[in-house]
């Protein structure tokens, strides 16, 4: 063999070689992963799913397609349709069989309704612009569902096979409408979602004036519950009053409920909260804080926490008025005068003791007040090691010295319906978004905050599915 040939046949052994190493440096490089991601996030965008004419099924089989494209097989993505339009999608990676269970990565892919004539930019496309994506569901929640999908496609790609099961639900009904995905497949396919635990949204990273003040938690969100309060009387003409009117005697019920303020109690993740917050803001409320940590009965430091809504709506359960209608004519005295109250309870708030607080408050004998409908419990989910854990570990690796502070939600989500179930949830993102207008005009998120996301979900998934990094 002359020495030309021999270098031609090693030249030749060692292409398909080098082309192997290409290939995996391109699966590796973070870049193919953002657009895949983007890709993803623009096709989701683009597909209305609002529940007035949109169509939750059609981008539950969109993100089928694309599972199924990268090698899943068909048993493991499912798409599952309680009623037209309404469709979910769970699919799973299967883990080796070390019997533990999954875990279960949640987002809705449902949004709020959306005007174009409302919107300065097209709601259902996905725009670039100035470092923002915008576009109706970016921020809620198809930013974090877009990611789902990347990642365990990308793990896929890798050839990862996790110590347990990978699974990523995209639901419907999340923002109202007939057929919560979630409480569904509960109810009728368990099977599919149960897991250890479950990531959702409700948490995320706080940023103030550019700079990373934490990454939250969500491991508890407190209860809904409306209240209708109603007066009625026999009315009258306008020209003679009488003192039993039932617009006056409403509204007289309405001041006292405004001006009352149910008792301050904390619960492991506010309390949580409270300690892991003391040292990121302002002197006062710091001292506050502490003081309330050491004495929940401290009036003056309730008094200063009180003072802004957030903290207040954290400390307590709040009830305020929002709708109120009355009277059935301008010349005639009211025969009814009806009030809706929102309340938002704590997660171990009594609603019985909560309506025998507001019928004591308002003082008011003929006022009738009833329940709209049942508050769903959400027990808050442990703040166990494995799991804090594992978010405090990635989020030094990839911010560090920004701290890592468990919160409860004031609104609500679908992992209510999870915790319910025994199947406690976290709302976690590594998302640093800062002011989104999520259901307002113009949605937006910073791409390479959701550049970040999407990296620090995939690192803390395949922390908490490798027994090497949590044993």
């Amino acid at each position: 063999m002359t020495s030309r040939v021999f270098v031609t046949l090693v030249a030749l052994a060692v292409l398909p070689f080098s082309s192997a190493v290409a290939a995996q440096d391109q699966n590796r490089s973070p870049e193919r992963w953002q657009r895949l991601a983007r890709e993803i996030l623009a096709e989701l965008v683009a597909i209305n799913t609002t529940d007035s004419e949109g169509d939750n099924t059609a981008a539950a089989e969109a993100m089928r397609r694309r599972l199924l494209a990268a090698g899943f097989p068909e048993e493991d993505v499912v798409v599952v349709e309680p009623m037209p339009r309404k469709g979910n999608l769970v699919a799973r990676l299967r883990g080796r069989d070390t019997g533990e269970k999954p875990i279960l990565l949640l987002a809705h892919i449902d949004v709020v309704e959306a005007d174009p004539a409302d919107w300065t930019l097209p709601p259902f496309e996905l725009i670039e612009r100035d470092g923002m994506f915008y576009g109706r569901g970016t921020a809620d929640d198809k930013d974090e569902a877009a990611i789902y999908i990347a990642n365990l496609i990308r793990m896929k790609e890798e050839g990862y096979v996790p110590d347990r099961d990978i699974i990523v639900a995209l639901t419907a009904d999340e923002e109202g409408g007939p057929a919560n995905g979630v409480r569904w497949l509960l109810e009728n396919r368990r099977e599919l979602i149960d897991a250890a635990f479950a990531f959702n949204e409700g948490g995320g990273g706080i940023v103030e004036n550019g700079r990373r003040i934490a990454n939250t938690v969500q491991a508890a969100e407190k209860k809904y519950l409306d209240f209708t309060l109603e007066v009625t009387n026999p009315g009258g003409h306008s020209s003679r009053p009488r003192e039993d009117n039932a617009i006056n005697e409403l509204a007289q019920a309405l001041v006292r409920i405004a001006a009352h303020r149910f008792p301050v109690r904390l619960n492991e993740v506010t309390r949580a909260y409270f300690e892991r917050s003391a040292t990121l803001v302002e002197p006062q409320q710091a001292d506050a804080i502490r003081r309330l940590l050491a004495d929940e009965s401290d009036t003056a430091a309730i008094r200063v926490l009180s003072a802004d809504e957030r903290l207040n709506a954290m400390l307590r359960t709040t009830c305020v008025a929002t709708m109120l209608s009355g009277g059935h004519a301008p010349n005639a005295l009211p025969q009814r005068a009806r009030a809706n109250v929102n309340c938002r309870l704590l997660p171990d708030e009594d609603p019985a003791e909560v309506q025998r607080t507001l019928e004591r408050v308002a003082a008011v004998p003929t006022l009738r007040i009833t329940p709209v409908d049942e508050a769903k419990d959400s027990p808050p989910s442990p703040l166990t090691a494995e799991v804090l854990g594992a978010i405090e570990r990635v989020t030094a690796e990839m911010w560090p010295g920004v701290p890592v502070v468990p919160t409860m939600s004031t609104g609500a989500t679908d992992g209510l319906y999870l915790r319910n179930a025994g199947i406690p949830v976290y709302g976690v993102s590594g998302l640093f978004y800062g002011e989104t207008n999520a259901h307002g005009m113009n949605e937006r998120i910073p791409v390479a905050a959701f550049y970040e996301g999407q990296e620090f979900l995939y690192r803390l998934v395949k922390a908490l599915t490798t027994r090497s990094a949590s044993d």
